[in-house]
């Protein structure tokens, strides 16, 4: 029975029919795939042969002005900058107004409401591990994987990573450095940082930024040993916050500038607010030049290993900025459905093959990279995939290949379980925009949405609220938008929360828990000490497990409290402590949640992470 289900085209990771198969049956399953992997040899491999290596650059909270390219007179970002001046363009791409909808519509071609991300924090960044991702389909022919910096997309078994199709892993848990995820003697370290690599936690020497960059360049350098085509995914954390750790010569360097915001262009669209802190712009800055920087490295490195002609390099942000500040005249931030919130650059690298004289001002969006990724290196999508993107690449060829019908392009996102209909979103197609501007912070909206119109053809800026004049126009994207939400939404009918987290894996013996998957909070987010919070589980296999927590602050006496489902197990410390293991914890098969509270005086607090591993 097992081996009538065994996939015609094997690789050296996890299927994704075993996610469907109980974990005993699994055991012999993976005996057999192993024994299979082997028989098949490197048949792989020469199907890949002349394939172009792909490298997807992706940066965190850079808004749309913060390149000179793009009209800022202060920022220095000499190698973006002369990267655009070479590549081809879409000039109107949308990416989702925060991190983790982007990450999941990138990774798939398709809507991150599919996926099941929803959100980026409390369970809600966790993917579908049945979704198929950019990188399982390149390694299925030849290509060798690698992830360097930001995944956002689950932490644990079977949403790693590792899990989804990279082969080399080198990522910081969570949504960032300077988050829960991170271990407790590594907070907030972007120098000397604490990350995973192949799923072990190690520390690194050096700022956060040069390690991804030096790790991919070494693992690009392998080409020579390995040479098969690679998909390297470079994910920066920067210029995320917090601010406090940056290169001190480059923050040295734009501190000495004025950043007052009356010395960026205010002549055309949205003015910037009156007054800025000019030592967080400081910092961001610095952030963003050591990423050049490190561009400039990496295209030095391609040059020098004779792969530039062979290699498309792609650059992208993940949202709009963190922070009110230049976004060439476009208004909005990162969370906003407006224009500066949800515009990025795209430039596609490849000499010989695209010129900067390709550009494109037909509206784009991150589900349609992946497709583009795979029309570039001539790799069908596999049938059982429906991408909800496009490729790109013929209005960057100039190919008078006949493309589809006009399309819509929605983009939404706010914090919650699932997605309401018509909250915090726009829809746009070649002419149009329509958006709802109800707020990405509040889960739900209340009363009748209150819909805008900006004629986009004459209007790029949104400045001209026409609603009111084209009642047409607004009926005809409501019901394209009402289509659309019928059709992403209708898999979170009878759900109640995210997928909950496996643990009992031979694929992940310690499983860490942290709280940016927390599934219900007290006391506000996760980022409050004092704040507890619940996880939802799915035991894998009957056995004894180890519960280790780890405190956010260390505690003296009072009692620490592990409670799963129905039953409570008790510690009072003696002494300093800093953790404690609750032993032999017998857990059956099975869907459960776990929570802690450590009590010290007046003060109680949810634990920092939790680590449970099997003790058979």
């Amino acid at each position: 029975m097992l081996a009538a289900n065994l996939p015609a085209v094997m690789s050296n990771r996890p299927v994704k029919i075993m996610r469907r198969i109980p974990w005993s049956e699994r055991i012999i399953l993976i005996s057999l795939l192993t024994l299979l992997t082997a028989a098949i040899g490197c048949t792989e491999m020469k199907e890949s042969d002349g394939r172009p290596n792909v490298i997807l650059i992706m940066t965190d909270d850079q808004g749309y002005g913060d390149f000179g390219v793009m009209g800022n007179p202060v920022i220095r970002t000499p190698n973006l900058d002369a990267m655009a001046y070479r590549s081809a363009a879409m000039t109107t791409f949308y990416v989702s107004p925060v991190c983790a909808p982007t990450r999941a519509s990138l990774m798939t071609g398709r809507y991150n409401y599919r996926t099941r991300v929803v959100d980026t924090y409390k369970g809600r960044a966790m993917m579908d591990p049945a979704e198929v991702t950019i990188a399982e389909i390149l390694g299925d022919h030849g290509y060798r994987t690698g992830i360097f910096g930001k995944w956002h997309l689950g932490d644990n078994y079977p949403m790693r990573p590792q899990d989804q199709g990279f082969d080399e892993v080198l990522v910081h848990r969570g949504g960032g450095i300077g988050q829960p995820s991170d271990p407790p003697a590594g907070k907030a370290k972007y120098s000397d940082p604490y990350l995973n690599h192949n799923g072990e936690l190690k520390q690194f020497s050096g700022y956060i930024t040069d390690i991804l960059f030096d790790r991919a360049m070494e693992w690009i350098d392998m080409q020579e040993e390995e040479p098969s085509p690679f998909f390297a995914y470079i994910a920066t954390n920067a210029p995320h916050g917090p601010f406090g750790d940056v290169p001190e010569m480059l923050l040295t360097e734009y501190q000495e500038m004025d950043l007052d915001n009356s010395v960026f262009p205010q002549d055309v669209g949205h003015p910037l607010p009156g007054e800025n802190d000019q030592d967080r712009q400081a910092r961001i800055y610095a952030m963003i030049t050591n990423i050049d920087d490190n561009i400039g490295r990496l295209f030095d490195q391609l040059d020098r290993s004779g792969l530039t002609e062979n290699t498309i390099v792609i650059f992208l942000n993940d949202n709009g900025p963190n922070g009110r500040r230049y976004t060439a005249g476009m208004n909005g931030r990162k969370t906003d459905v407006r224009e500066g919130g949800i515009r990025s650059p795209l430039w596609m690298h490849w000499p010989g093959h695209l010129s900067n004289k390709n550009v494109s001002a037909v509206p784009a969006a991150h589900i349609d990279v992946a497709p583009t990724i795979l029309d570039a290196v001539n790799i069908e999508a596999p049938t059982e995939i429906a991408f909800d993107g496009r490729s790109f690449l013929p209005y960057l060829t100039g190919s008078s290949q006949q493309l589809e019908e006009e399309r819509h392009l929605v983009i939404q996102s706010h914090r919650g379980d699932k997605p309401q209909r018509y909250h915090h979103f726009m829809i746009r197609n070649d002419s149009w925009k329509m958006l709802h501007d109800s707020g990405f912070q509040r889960e739900f909206f209340e009363g009748e949405p209150v819909f805008e119109l900006y004629d986009m053809l004459a209007d790029p800026l949104e400045q001209n609220d026409v609603a009111d004049e084209n009642p047409e126009v607004i009926k005809k994207l409501k019901a394209a938008y009402d289509e659309w939400f019928d059709d992403v939404a209708g898999i979170y009918e009878g759900i109640d929360g995210p997928l909950p987290i496996s643990v009992g894996t031979a694929y992940e013996t310690t499983t860490v828990l942290t709280r940016n998957d927390w599934t219900l909070t007290t006391k506000g987010g996760w980022s409050n000490y004092e704040a507890t919070g619940v996880w939802t589980l799915q035991v894998e296999m009957d056995g004894e497990y180890d519960v280790k927590l780890l405190f956010p602050d260390p505690i003296e006496r009072g009692s620490v409290t592990l409670t799963i489902d129905d039953q409570e197990f008790e510690y009072a410390p003696s002494s300093v402590t800093e953790s404690h293991i609750f032993k032999s914890i017998p857990l059956q098969r099975g869907l459960i949640q776990i929570h802690a509270v450590i009590a010290e005086g007046n003060r109680t607090m949810g634990a920092w992470q939790i680590e449970l591993s099997a003790t058979m």
